[in-house]
């Protein structure tokens, strides 16, 4: 069984960690792992590659950031090369990238077998680019690996035939479980922060970055908070650039700690020991609960809405930075118990169970 496996986001590093290691278990399977190059920074990809014992790529793509159908475009010429020349027998794509997006176009054309991982997610938003590629992505898939019970009762909704859905779990909690005992003792002591004394922060997506108002509000609600208790900020390329732009790096809170890109073991740690964690990733929603940190969304909407019933996530539009503010210094001040049921993202066997399930007969 020869396999080729399409990531180029932090996010699909993590998930691929988790079903590479078992394919790389399995007798007569071969997995050709194909980086697009979406993110090529070395903090956001390299140091991935090394903590979660990924093989090297095979195949680096390089094409780097763009608008968004230019980037895809690229990816989808580069990736159909691949294809052609590796001839594999099924397709193994991630989430909700324009990685996720190329990969599946890719191969839905060659005639190649498709599986997603993480199939089903919906915000219901589809001015989201993510949303377009997750639902494109799983009408083009032949196995859809669902994390929750949430995301299989939305591929029946929208008419996926029932013996191509498959609830598996999370692969991220496999990640959690499986790397979450490595992480740097030292990751607090070297930036100068205590356990549950700082908010953790992380701001990336397009809707809060690329309008300036809006990037305005969520930096002042961020910066605000940072005079009652220090908020840490790793900064992804795209924020860093869009503060730039709008000259907004010059005039913040000295507790507004501003860093490079983490590493995963490094993120995970500064994870496990906020207080609060307010962020727009959807991954990072997902980490705060593994760890029973709870989780401010600074988004009008999110696909994790398991979380929100149960009380630890807190869905805060970023509509100001009063609003900001104020959502994440009510959730450090709530201190009521939450319950955290352990069979809501799997059992930690996800990427054990999307391996066998391609090397099933129905899979054949």
């Amino acid at each position: 069984m020869k396999i080729v496996t399409v990531i180029g986001a932090r996010p699909q590093f993590i998930k691929a960690a988790v079903v590479s290691r078992w394919l790389r278990q399995t007798p007569g399977c071969k997995e050709i792992l194909v980086h697009t190059g979406q993110h090529y920074d070395e903090n956001m990809s390299d140091v991935f590659f090394q903590e979660l014992e990924i093989p090297t790529p095979a195949y680096h793509l390089g094409i780097g950031s763009g608008a968004h159908g230019a980037q895809t475009g690229r990816m989808l010429e580069a990736i159909e090369k691949v294809l052609l020349e590796t001839k594999p027998d099924k397709l193994i794509i991630y989430g909700d990238t324009n990685s996720t997006l190329a990969g599946a176009l890719a191969a839905a054309k060659l005639h190649i077998p498709v599986a997603h991982v993480e199939a089903g997610l919906r915000s219901f938003n589809r001015k989201m680019p993510e949303e377009i590629n997750r639902v494109v992505a799983d009408h083009l898939s032949t196995w859809l690996f669902a994390p929750t019970e949430a995301a299989v009762e939305n591929l029946r909704h929208e008419g996926v035939p029932e013996d191509k859905i498959f609830l598996v779990g999370d692969v991220m909690y496999d990640a959690a479980i499986y790397f979450g005992s490595r992480t740097r003792a030292d990751t607090l002591g070297k930036l100068g922060l205590e356990s549950k004394q700082y908010v953790l922060a992380t701001i990336h997506r397009a809707e809060n970055t690329d309008t300036a108002a809006r990037l305005r509000d969520v930096f002042g609600g961020l910066n605000a908070i940072a005079e009652e208790v220090p908020v840490v900020l790793p900064l992804h390329p795209r924020t860093r650039a869009a503060l730039t732009r709008a000259n907004l790096l010059d005039s913040y809170s000295p507790n507004l700690r501003l860093l490079d890109p983490l590493g995963y073991l490094d993120m995970v740690m500064l994870e496990k020991h906020a207080s609060v964690i307010a962020t727009d990733s959807g991954g990072v929603q997902k980490e705060a609960f593994f760890h029973r940190v709870p989780c401010v969304t600074l988004r009008d909407e999110t696909e994790w809405v398991e979380l929100v019933e149960l009380g630890w996530n807190r869905l805060v539009p970023p509509i100001d930075a009063d609003t900001i503010e104020a959502g994440v210094l009510a959730s450090l001040r709530d201190k009521k118990i939450r319950s955290a049921p352990a069979h809501l993202y799997g059992g930690g066997q996800a990427g054990e169970t999307i391996t066998r399930l391609l090397q099933s007969p129905l899979a054949a």
